[in-house]
């Protein structure tokens, strides 16, 4: 896994949601209760802009359709057979880390 320092945010227990570009993706930031979350930044269902959506009980919405997705697991409300991946997050002294596993990092780790 490799960590990239997410550039000109600082942390913050407000609650927001951001779009970034990290490592040529899109990630949707989401401060909610204090803890700060990376989920993808495209709804699987219509490509919606997660980050154009709102958070409540510890789920996205998107803005398109009202897919919901978990914050934590990345699973969509039941009944939507979809997800969005979730990536760790670390706070630190000089800034907001997200980690992110290449595509071959998940394939060697699926063989072990």
């Amino acid at each position: 896994m490799t960590w990239y320092k997410v550039p000109d945010l600082q942390y913050t227990t407000n609650p927001f949601i951001k779009k970034v570009k990290i490592n040529g993706k899109g990630i949707c930031l989401v401060g909610y209760e204090g803890t700060i979350y990376a989920i993808s930044s495209t709804c699987p269902h219509a490509g919606g802009e997660l980050s154009g959506g709102w958070c409540r009980d510890g789920k996205i919405t998107c803005p398109i359709h009202r897919y919901s997705y978990n914050l934590n697991t990345g699973r969509g409300d039941p009944g939507q057979n979809d997800y969005v991946d979730t990536h760790p997050v670390e706070i630190r002294e000089d800034g907001i880390y997200i980690g992110m596993t290449s595509f071959f990092e998940k394939v060697k780790q699926a063989f072990k």
